[in-house]
């Protein structure tokens, strides 16, 4: 479980990435710079909860033993 969040975190990571070069700073909610700006936030949300899923269970394992 721990090597598959780690895999969608990366995959969120290049999401985010992906999606920051199509940004166009000058018209930052117009068109498709809009979209890739609420992927942005989309994916750094998954690698917040993932992140946050990641620590729940080490601490469930932790309490366990």
């Amino acid at each position: 479980m721990k090597i598959f969040i780690y895999i969608l975190m990366a995959c969120a990571a290049g999401l985010v990435v992906f999606n920051i070069t199509k940004l166009d700073f000058d018209h930052l909610l117009e068109g498709d710079s809009s979209i890739a700006a609420v992927s942005i936030l989309a994916g750094l949300c998954a690698i917040l909860a993932l992140g946050i899923l990641l620590i729940s269970k080490s601490i469930a394992s932790k309490v366990k033993k």
